[in-house]
Formats: C-alpha cells, structure tokens, sequence
C-alpha cells in the first residue's frame, strides 16, 4: 500500500509541475496582452471575456470537477492574471471581513489590494477621486429589497455598473460566552438583526439590548473585545477576530443571497448574455410609465425588475430603477433609448451574474 501511495505521490508531483509550467506561460501571454492594453489605456478588467472563458471551460468538461470548483480554480487565476498585467485597487464596504469584502474578494482574487470604505458614498468617492479603480457595494437583497443608498447614489454618480456578483448570506452567532445566558447585549448590522429573528426568539434573546453597528464584521470585532456580548455576523469575520462560533447559518431563510455591483469608469463590451441597469425619470402625469414600458415590450426586451424610487429632482416625484435583458449597443435596446433620450439614465451594461 505504502509504494502504491509514493507512486500516487509521484504522478501527482509531475501534474503539479505541468501545470506550474502552463501556469507561467498563460502569465507570459498575460504580460503581453497588458502591455497592449496600458498602450491604448484599455481597462484591464474585463468581466464579459471572463465569463466567456468561464462557460467554453464548463462546456467541454469531463469532470471530476463541477463548475463551480472550475469557477473557483479560474477565477483566481483571473485574479492573478490582472495583478500581473496591471495592479489596480479595490474599494468596498468594509472593514475587513465583511460580506462586501467577501463578494470583491470571490471577484477581484487574494492578490489584489483592497481599501475598506466607512460608507457606501464613501466607495463612490474613492473611485471618482482616483484613489480605486474599481468598487463593490451591495445593491440588494432577496429578503430585504435594493439598497436605496446605492440607487440614490447611482443616480448622481457617473460611474457604471460593470460586474454583478450573487451571494449567499449566512449568518453566525458568535461569543467569548460559553453560556448564551451570560449574553447582555448583541451586536450587528440593523439588517441582519432583521434577518434572524426567529433564532433570537427561539433563544430568549429577543429581550438582550440588540446594538446596530455598520456592519457584521465590525459587530465581530466589538464583541471580541467585550465579555457578556455577541455578534451575529459571517463565519469568516468571527475567524478574523478570533471569536468562537456558538451556532452556524442561524437566519430564518437558507436561502437569502445579496446582489453585489462592481463600479468602475469604462464600459463593457457585449457578451451575448448582458443585463442593462438605467433609472428612468418620468413626468408626473397619467399612463406616463405604461407608455414607457410599453416601448420596451414593442422592442421585444425582457425586463427583469423595476423599483421606484423617491427623486430628489424638483421636477420629478420618483424614479424608476430598471433591469433587462441586453446590451445599451444591442439594436433594439437603442431603439428604446433614442425615444426616450431625456428619461434614460443608462448606469451600466454588463455579463450577467450567476444567481443560483
């Protein structure tokens, strides 16, 4: 047995040097491609040519890896990949180990250097003023609906939308305490209070004094320091901030996932399965959003949400948030556009992100 296990040992020793092989000359190619881009200043992030690399790969394998090991694998060599052609910063919702830092690190890789934002505004501003390339906020949640902060914020801004990313939102809850008996007060972000109530109630801790904080990592990072506290946060924070997990995937749907954005300042080429994100800001008067949308359906584009939103404009009482199916170069999309030229507010087009 133990000869059979060396050769096993050997066989997997030859693939590892295969693949570091590969490995170096993908960088090499890499290299290249980077040099043509700084040349004509073109962005080095290109989500829709990753995606598209993504499903020819899922497409012709054998296994035994699944897609999602493959997008895994892949994604970080993507990471990797940009790091080398071009380092650039990312900015997101932080402080460290927060579910925002999490969706830009499934994205952006281990390699790249992240600056942790107070705020969502606080995102926006460091991409305007140059001090990130790219940022990730949330932008939604199945349980919960859109963040209004980033819509209001979109809809100021001039940056677009270039990447989505869906995660699945698990909560903990963790503790210096031994015995939840001892707990006199819990921290965590307003929502996620929200999120686990049942839990709380099954507990008897919907009478502790519930303390919203900015976010569940910051939740983790107070109740580390402070006996007869917890927090409810993710399992990576309470690792972070060394903070034993008492209960795991404690929120009362297993199923709630949060809609991340990547914000950027370029825009992205079409991929053949696109979403557009716009806010529309129509008149006050009768059947004014009815005509609207009724352009989209004659132009035969799916839409697959819209939200309203209170407008701070004078002249406007709400505006309409938008997501369908397309690209702002597709033909018919610009049909649509060219009607409404005034009401469009076109926020981004980009590869649609995998939600399941």
């Amino acid at each position: 047995m133990e000869d059979k296990l060396q050769e096993l040992r050997k066989q997997i020793d030859a693939i590892d040097d295969q693949l570091l092989e590969l490995l170096n000359k993908r960088m090499e190619v890499v290299k290249a491609v980077g040099e043509l881009k700084n040349r004509s200043k073109a962005p080095i992030y290109r989500p829709e040519r990753e995606i598209e690399i993504l499903n020819r790969l899922k497409k012709q394998n054998r296994g035994p890896l699944n897609d999602k090991a493959i997008e895994a694998i892949f994604l970080e060599i993507f990471a990797v990949s940009r790091n080398l052609e071009r380092p650039e910063r990312v900015a997101y919702l932080g402080p460290e180990g927060s579910f925002t830092h999490q969706a830009a690190e499934s994205r952006f890789g281990a390699m790249s250097e992240y600056l942790p934002a107070h705020s969502i505004a606080a995102v926006f501003k460091s991409i305007e003023a140059e001090r990130a390339k790219y940022g990730v906020v949330p932008i939604e949640n199945s349980i919960d609906g859109v963040v209004g902060e980033t819509l209001d914020l979109l809809g100021k801004s001039e940056l677009k939308i270039v990447a989505e990313v869906y995660m699945p939102i698990h909560h903990s809850f963790a503790s210096l305490e031994e015995d939840i008996k001892n707990i006199k007060k819990i921290y965590s972000k307003d929502i996620a209070f929200g999120q686990c109530r049942k839990f709380l109630q099954e507990h008897f801790l919907e009478d502790v004094e519930l303390i919203p904080v900015e976010s569940t990592a910051k939740a983790a990072m107070l109740a580390s320091k402070e006996p007869k506290s917890a927090a409810i946060c993710s399992n990576i924070a309470a690792k972070l901030y060394n903070i034993p997990v008492l209960f795991e995937n404690i929120e009362d749907v297993h199923t709630n996932m949060t809609r991340f954005i990547v914000l950027s300042n370029f825009k992205n080429q079409p991929s053949g399965f696109d979403k557009t994100s716009i806010l529309a800001k129509l008149e006050d008067k009768p059947g004014a959003l009815v005509r609207f949308l009724q352009d989209f359906d004659k132009a035969n584009i799916n839409l697959t949400k819209i939200e309203s939103r209170p407008a701070e404009d004078k002249d406007f009482n709400y505006w309409f948030y938008i997501d369908f199916d397309g690209h702002v170069d597709d033909a018919n999309v610009q049909e649509v556009f060219k009607k409404h030229p005034k009401e469009i507010k076109w926020l981004g087009s980009y590869a649609k992100g995998d939600n399941q």
